[in-house]
């Protein structure tokens, strides 16, 4: 028996036992409507993803190229066309997930119009985009699904009990839309009593993954963009336990939290650590700060000083009140992050680098990895690099290294259109192609994501529409450009009547009224051209 002909016998039982005032009930309808609503709370899409990464966790630590990616997106509709999309072209949304961007929330999704990404948006947009993303996925599984419902009736109706079955059996082992989300906090949103409600919020939501960094919440910064601020270990071990205490309240045991750090770009920190005793987690935080040794006779009004070694040290303190690292402390910094984060309750590391190059992350994960052996990282494929020019210089730098000619090309010059068709750029681009696979294989990449690629696609496509239509092209530029690759393609857009519900609400329209049902899609809806 299949869960879908369990809930007809179920069904069929229940309105037996009701007696007439039941009779327009159709058990096979009502199991439809079932399966096409199989997560009924946030907490049931929580439980359900927190299970897929766990074991595709595993999987990466047994096979390294079983790694996961993920793009970024700041609409239901968006996500919702990715994994349709997906689907499609691979067949299966395994080891694909959903990333939320605290960047494209803070751009796209805030009450106040676009801001930077420095956490000034409305902290419940990031829950709201949680809920409004799951709200369009289980749309999409209704929406094919009853598809397959009406290819079932037509097949049974025909008499083709050949094509029934094969119907029901992708009917049976229907693939669900819905998929992990990694969801940004930024740096927490307050204290560790603020973090732990929004994540609670968020978990509530069905979010499964929850990053957070290590920045202050109060001057938080882009991770891309300079004069970041880092908190002291201790005060980012408490919201890393704020997140874990919301996991654990609403029973998703194996809840992931995703510990970033900044520390690679991030020069300064708002206070010194708390020290007991040397070489403790303090004193190695405070042991990066720039100072200056000075005796008690120097000593000035205000001063803060620490004691090291019967030494009296001075930090240098900005006009900020902030205080300084000694510079080139950045990777040090980092692995010690990352160490204390997995030692007090993260599950991934996510390190924000300045450039993709797989030796720059691979040295910090080896030096990571010497005290925690299965370390992984969830890497962000940022649109912030100029991935063309990053990895011509790469290629550059590695022929000059194997004494190849490179006199043919200027280095501060690669991203030009000139050196498209060269063997450089040509090698280049296959290192681009290969990075996911390669960062996995030699840096412990678990995740890969892009942080905002869908804030990138719409502008450039919507730039060329606009350049068209309101040009020359006229309405040639939306029909050549748009509808006639939507249907060359097999877009399900194209019937975009069907994909905002229109064939599900007639079949729902006629299980409860009948043959009595107003529907909206007979001979004469304008979709059936795209037949």
């Amino acid at each position: 028996m299949t869960r879908y002909q369990d809930d007809i016998d179920a069904i069929q039982a229940l309105k037996a036992a009701a007696g007439s005032g039941w009779n327009a009930i159709d058990p096979e309808s009502a199991a439809r409507m079932r399966a096409q609503n199989r997560f009924r709370t946030g907490l049931e899409i929580a439980q359900y993803t927190a299970d897929i990464m766990r074991r595709d966790m595993e999987e990466y630590d047994a096979d390294s190229s079983l790694y996961t990616q993920s793009l970024g997106v700041w609409h239901g509709f968006i996500g919702q066309q990715k994994l349709i999309s997906i689907k499609k072209h691979l067949k299966t949304t395994n080891k694909r997930y959903l990333y939320l961007s605290g960047w494209m929330v803070a751009a796209l999704r805030s009450e106040f119009g676009p801001l930077p990404d420095q956490s000034m948006h409305e902290k419940t947009a990031v829950p709201a985009l949680i809920e409004e993303l799951y709200t369009f996925l289980r749309q999409a599984d209704a929406r094919e699904l009853d598809l397959l419902f009406t290819q079932l009736d037509a097949a049974r109706a025909a008499g083709d009990e050949t094509a029934a079955e094969f119907i029901q059996s992708q009917i049976d082992d229907y693939e669900t839309h819905v998929v992990p989300i990694i969801a940004d906090i930024d740096a927490g949103f307050g204290n560790p009593e603020a973090t732990y409600l929004l994540a609670k919020k968020m978990i509530e939501a069905g979010a499964c993954a929850i990053q957070i960094e290590n920045q202050v919440s109060d001057e938080k910064q882009c991770g891309h963009q300079d004069g970041k601020v880092t908190v002291p270990h201790e005060d980012f071990i408490a919201k890393l336990n704020a997140v874990r205490y919301a996991f654990l309240e609403l029973g998703i045991d194996n809840g992931i939290i995703v510990a970033r750090t900044d520390s690679l770009g991030a020069g300064l920190t708002q206070k010194l650590a708390v020290t007991h005793e040397p070489g403790d987690l303090g004193d190695q935080y405070n042991a990066f700060l720039d100072v200056e040794e000075i005796s008690e006779a120097e000593l000035g009004n205000g001063d803060v000083i620490i004691k090291r070694d019967g030494r009296l040290l001075r930090p240098r303190r900005l006009a900020s009140n902030l205080y300084q690292f000694r510079p080139g402390t950045g990777e040090e910094r980092v692995v010690l992050d990352c160490i204390t984060s997995l030692r007090n309750g993260a599950d991934l590391l996510w390190i924000e680098t300045e450039k993709p190059h797989v030796e720059q992350i691979a040295g910090m994960v080896d030096a990571i990895r010497a005290e925690i052996p299965n370390a992984k990282l969830v890497y962000n494929n940022s649109p912030s690099f100029n991935w063309t020019l990053n990895f011509r210089q790469q290629v550059y730098d590695l022929l000059a290294e194997q004494g190849e000619d490179v006199s043919g090309y200027d280095r501060g010059a690669l991203m030009s259109v000139e050196y498209d068709d060269t063997e450089l750029a040509r090698l280049a681009d296959e290192k681009i192609r290969t990075f996911q696979r390669d960062g996995s294989a030699r840096a412990g990449i678990f995740h890969h994501l892009i942080t905002l690629p869908t804030y990138h696609t719409a502008a450039l496509s919507t730039d060329d529409l606009a350049k068209g239509y309101f040009g020359d092209e006229g309405m040639l530029a939306y029909v050549k450009g748009v509808q006639r690759r939507e249907i060359r393609g097999g877009i399900a857009t194209v019937k975009h009547q069907n994909m905002a519900g229109s064939d599900l609400g007639d079949n729902h329209k006629e299980y409860f009224a009948g043959d009595a049902a107003l529907k909206a899609g007979g001979q004469h809806n304008t979709m059936n051209q795209f037949s």
